[in-house]
């Protein structure tokens, strides 16, 4: 049996971090306990992910400005045993019904660009809207997934209000070829470059970091994520 849970005492958020350093391969807490209680206790979005009654996942976001009416998912990981079975789903899922019951409007988040299948995810299945590329967003990282490069990100929004393609439709986006203008590939495996070839997954941060800004500059618009990369148009 699959359930999101609040959390809500302290040994859920335990819990909860213990789920997320496992995920970032991380020596310390993803958030600070402390911070994690107080940000659950103000009513922020705060939950774990339970299959059997074991948590398996979490996600914690916090809201931004009052005019803006947004939610800003800081975090959500889910472990790698359970990945691949829809669960990412069920997580946003959840987290968009739990901002709409609040008369929240967009939810934000970043990802690291080198990583695929998350690119493939938030683009692709839940039709989020990349707006900036952010340079060694949050700089020097130091766990097990970020440790030795630097944390570009790309900054999505997600309209509460439009459908999701991946969740509310059996399909995905998809760009008719004549709207393509530009396409930028990343490598298959980043996390095992960065184990293996360390000196190769750094070329390729500043290859993809380059040509998507270059695009970008050029008044193109990341559409979707695919096979082939990142997709642009005009």
């Amino acid at each position: 049996m699959t359930e999101i849970r609040a959390l809500e005492t302290p040994a859920q958020v335990a819990e909860a971090n213990a789920v997320l350093r496992a995920v970032w391969q991380g020596d310390h807490d993803a958030v600070p306990s402390n911070t994690l209680i107080a940000l659950a206790y103000a009513g922020n979005y705060a939950v774990g992910l339970y299959e059997d009654g074991r948590m398996v996942g979490a996600s914690v976001g916090f809201f931004g400005p009052p005019a803006d009416l947004v939610l800003h998912s800081h975090v959500t990981g889910i472990l790698s045993s359970h990945r691949g079975r829809g669960l990412g789903k069920v997580m946003k899922r959840h987290q968009r019904d739990w901002a709409r019951e609040r008369g929240i409007e967009r939810i934000t988040w970043t990802f690291d660009p080198l990583v695929g299948r998350n690119a493939r995810f938030n683009l692709g299945v839940l039709g989020a809207r990349a707006t900036a590329y952010l340079v060694d967003h949050y700089g020097s990282m130091d766990d097990g997934v970020n440790r030795g490069d630097q944390t570009d990100r790309i900054f999505v929004e997600w309209s509460i209000g439009d459908p999701a393609p991946g969740l509310d439709g059996p399909g995905a986006v998809v760009v008719p070829p004549q709207d393509i203008a530009a396409a930028v590939a990343v490598p298959e495996d980043i996390e095992r470059m960065r184990a293996e070839a360390p000196i190769a997954a750094a070329t390729w941060r500043r290859i993809v970091r380059d040509e998507i800004r270059g695009h970008l500059a050029e008044g193109l618009r990341i559409v979707t994520f695919d096979e082939r990369g990142y997709l642009f148009s005009r």
